[in-house]
């Protein structure tokens, strides 16, 4: 049987010259794969809390070719993120299962854009992650690698940032955003993109999670998409908006402004994992929402800095991409402020089917000439952290929805 889906599995390998080998098939990792920008490993390798299936994901790695490769270390070592917190493998064993990363690049001659993640503060294994992370520091000698580790979840007291500081390569915040900002690198480097925030004070405030003033967090993030930060004046590509929940209002007046001369994408840090509702039903009565480069509000405060700029800048030419991601980016903010705390009144995990009937508390919401509605919900973990929406575009009645 193996084999049958293996040879299945190589049948379909295609020619795309973008690959992409995500952490987990969590959403903000596995998002990327229906971006229609890279080619990804096919789903029924990633298997949920299980983890991949370690030797079918390396037999398809080597059978496909590529120009580049976006690829998580902690997959393929470990079988996904939360693998790599737990099982029991010496470290000369997941060095040895990276060695596909080698001959991947020995075959075809693409480059390499790889990161791994700084173990949080409860991971069993995180001394042999650690050395892991030491022991492929060599690769940096090769032409065409990038290699980088983000540290999850660096609550007060967490031993991640000095063991980042031991790390002879780049290393910041965050985790599940790290593979789109890797593919904004890949696909478009150099994006120049201006900085602004809600007020100059939330530059130096030190973030939940992160243990860096936010200033040192945007400066590693745009460092690891290969973007260059440039003045408002300076006619930006991008401009990566911080809103910190201080003055809606005021925010609200600002954005305004911006959005008049400039492609915007939203970082809504007012609360972690959730956004403001303040802010984002303002935007909405405005018809601003949908005008938006990107928004993100679904994580901490590094994963949305991320999945924003990474959105916005990976889809300013494309503006049924971007209409997609920002559909997408408001049924992450209203799962956070509405569904998540219906569901977990409700349900004990693994979650029920009968939690799907959160569907029902969704409105539909007017969206660029169309209405917003969500047909479907899904919980690809049993989880009711993570969810995922069938969301439609419904034209209003005599209008189309532009190209």
């Amino acid at each position: 049987m193996a084999f049958l889906l293996l040879l299945a599995l190589l049948g379909g390998v295609g020619k795309a010259r973008f690959l992409y080998l995500p952490l987990d098939d969590r959403p903000p990792n596995w998002g990327p794969c229906r971006y229609g920008l890279v080619l990804c490993p096919p789903k029924a390798l990633y298997r949920g809390p299980e983890g991949a299936d370690l030797p079918l994901l390396r037999a398809w790695l080597l059978a496909t070719p590529g120009e580049a490769l976006v690829g998580s270390l902690d997959a393929l070592a470990y079988g996904g993120l939360l693998q790599s917190r737990r099982l029991f493998l010496p470290q000369e064993d997941a060095l040895a299962r990276l060695a596909p990363l080698l001959s991947w690049k020995a075959r075809y001659g693409g480059r390499l854009y790889l990161f791994g993640v700084i173990p949080r503060w409860d991971a069993v294994q995180r001394d042999r992650n650690l050395e892991v992370l030491q022991g492929v520091a060599p690769l940096l000698g090769l032409k065409g690698v990038y290699l980088e580790a983000t540290w999850d979840d660096a609550v007060r007291g967490s031993p991640a940032l000095e063991e980042a500081r031991r790390l002879p390569y780049p290393t910041r915040p965050g985790a599940d955003e790290a593979g789109q900002v890797l593919l904004l690198r890949a696909l478009r480097p150099g994006l120049r993109v201006a900085v602004v925030y809600e007020d100059p004070v939330l530059a130096g405030h030190v973030t939940p999670y992160e243990g860096l003033p936010l200033e040192e967090t945007v400066a590693r993030l745009l460092e690891s998409a290969g973007a260059r930060r440039v003045p408002l004046s300076g006619g930006p590509d991008l401009v990566l908006y911080v809103y910190g929940g201080l003055k809606p209002r005021g925010a609200l007046l600002q954005l305004l402004r911006l959005m008049g001369a400039h492609r915007v994408a939203l970082v809504d840090l007012a609360r972690v994992n959730r956004g403001d509702p303040r802010l984002v039903e303002n935007l909405l009565a405005l018809g601003l929402f949908p005008r938006l480069a990107a928004y993100a509000a679904w994580g901490t405060p590094a994963n949305n800095l991320g999945s924003a700029l990474a959105q916005g800048g990976l889809f300013l030419p494309d503006e049924e991409g971007r209409r997609a991601r920002l559909m997408e980016a408001y049924f992450a903010y209203w799962w956070g402020e509405v569904g998540r705390p219906w569901v977990r009144a409700r349900f004990p995990e693994p979650l029920p089917q009968e939690a799907e009937e959160a569907l029902r508390l969704f409105r539909p919401v007017p969206w660029e000439g169309g209405v917003l509605e969500l047909l479907g919900l899904a919980f690809p973990w049993g989880r009711s952290f993570e969810a995922e929406g069938a969301l439609s575009l419904r034209p209003l009645p005599g209008e189309g929805l532009s190209p």
